[in-house]
């Protein structure tokens, strides 16, 4: 496998560190709201390489963060007159929720940045205690100078930072490059003791503190957001090693811009979408095929007619497994023929071509193709008798290239007793030509939200998305 590592700003052999196992750093929300549309990129996008690396053999540890303070939720508490762990409560289970319906898989663990306080003054400790990093007024600053790296991830030197910066003047910054790694206390916001004072953690420190306690000084791979890039994981690098004298990650990766109707989404233009606002619309395993039809380093445009496609796309390949499940009703248990030998030489193929894409920096708009050109074949096999091989085959072969991409791994319902009778009396009806009343049956079940298929082979009744 090859990823597209964004320190090197090139594509590179995967090799974990440790052999057969994978550690994964990946950003997570901050949770004072519902997440946006542009955050579900990232987390649909990681947990395929999460289910890719699992599939490839490989024992994955992945964490992925709560932010639970910040100033954007002290503001949100304040708002409510709640508190900070009140909000984080509230949006950590709704987040959840959301996730759920998009596919993504819990994290093996989800820390949190008030859980790990201890951690994070023990870094920040060590920064001061190697010059990295100084106290002024109750605050603790990170020297950026005093690390010659910086500007390693982004590409830029620290003159071309500098001249560039646009950083607020702060009479208790040394310099307007240095970023905060401990906050003086203000009335009414949470505080922890610490040996500068009471205060609270700066956001960058908390993923470095988490991260390495769970997957050590020197990990694989860490992920995030295009706009996380700079100086969210370029002050992460700089604190992380700046405190272990590690390398801190070997893989870098981060996630193309979304666009909504080829604008930059944007609360004072009107067009900012969280996931629970789109999920009034659309089934959210339609936004995670619109995630996936694109690679995930391109910007991709987010609209109601690209949704619609998604759905689309979704429904033929549900149609697809639909039909494995009713041709498996008539399988023969027989050695293959001519031509179902051909079909199953096909699904390794298709097998072969799905792995070289998902191999080839996470295509997954070519795994898609992969998937849509089997889903096409599916369709070509006769409704009955072929064997119990083949379909078994065509099964395995679809269900883990779904599995991998997340889609279509719901639960599957079983058929209530109301709908098996109204399909009973309705081929009864058709048996007796009594074409209105089979309409009308058909009509029924439909309401029901099933949809259902007459062939030569008997009725076919499938979930509608």
């Amino acid at each position: 496998m090859e990823i597209f590592n964004s320190m090197t700003r090139k594509k590179e052999p995967f090799i974990p560190i440790t052999e057969g196992k994978v550690g994964i750093y990946a950003c997570g929300p901050t949770v004072y709201n519902y997440f946006h549309i542009g955050n579900a990129r990232p987390f649909i996008i990681f947990d395929v390489l999460r289910r890719y690396l699992e599939h490839r053999g490989y024992e994955v540890t992945f964490v992925q963060n709560f932010t639970d303070i910040d100033d954007k939720m002290i503001a949100r508490a304040r708002e409510e007159g709640t508190t900070v762990q009140e909000v984080a409560e509230r949006f950590i289970a709704e987040y959840q929720i959301d996730a759920s319906a998009l596919g993504i898989r819990p994290a093996t663990i989800h820390p949190r940045a008030t859980e790990h306080i201890p951690q994070i003054i023990a870094m920040i400790g060590k920064l001061i205690d190697k010059g990295l990093a100084y106290v002024s007024g109750g605050d603790v600053y990170f020297r950026v100078k005093a690390y010659p790296s910086y500007g390693c991830l982004c590409g830029q030197c620290l003159d071309d930072l500098e001249s560039g910066a646009r950083v607020s003047v702060d009479e208790l910054k040394e310099d307007p490059l240095d970023f905060a790694l401990w906050k003086a206390h203000k009335p009414g916001e949470p505080a922890w003791d610490s040996p500068w004072g009471p205060g609270r953690p700066g956001w960058h420190i908390e993923c470095s503190a988490m991260s390495t306690t769970y997957l050590g000084d020197h990990f694989d791979i860490h992920c995030g957001g295009k706009d996380l890039l700079f100086p969210h994981h370029e002050n992460e690098i700089a604190q992380s090693s700046g405190a272990t004298g590690q390398p801190y990650v070997n893989y870098w990766m981060h996630n193309g811009f979304i666009n909504i109707d080829n604008e930059k989404m944007s609360k004072s233009k009107g067009n900012f979408f969280t996931v629970r606002d789109i999920a009034k619309e659309y089934d959210l395993q339609a936004v995670r095929m619109f995630m996936l039809s694109a690679h995930y380093r391109s910007p991709v445009n987010f609209s109601r007619e690209m949704i619609q496609q998604a759905q689309s796309s979704l429904e033929r390949l549900s149609i697809a497994k639909d039909q494995l499940a009713f041709l498996m009703a008539s399988a023969q248990d027989r050695k293959p023929n001519e031509m179902e030998e051909a079909f199953m030489a096909y699904c390794e193929e298709v097998r072969a071509h799905f792995y070289a894409a998902m191999d080839d920096d996470l295509n997954t708009a070519d795994a898609l193709s992969a998937l849509f050109d089997l889903a096409r074949e599916i369709h070509k096999l006769p409704l009955n008798g072929v064997s119990t091989k083949a379909l078994i085959c065509a099964r395995e072969t679809f269900s883990a290239m779904a599995g991998v991409l997340g889609l279509l791994n719901r639960q599957e319902e079983e058929l209530s007793p109301q709908v098996r009778a109204m399909m009973e009396e309705r081929a009864r009806a058709r048996k007796d030509r009594n074409w209105k009343r089979s309409d009308e049956l058909r009509d029924a079940i439909k309401a029901l939200g099933y949809i259902l298929e007459d062939t030569p082979a008997g009725q076919k009744v499938r979930k509608g998305l």
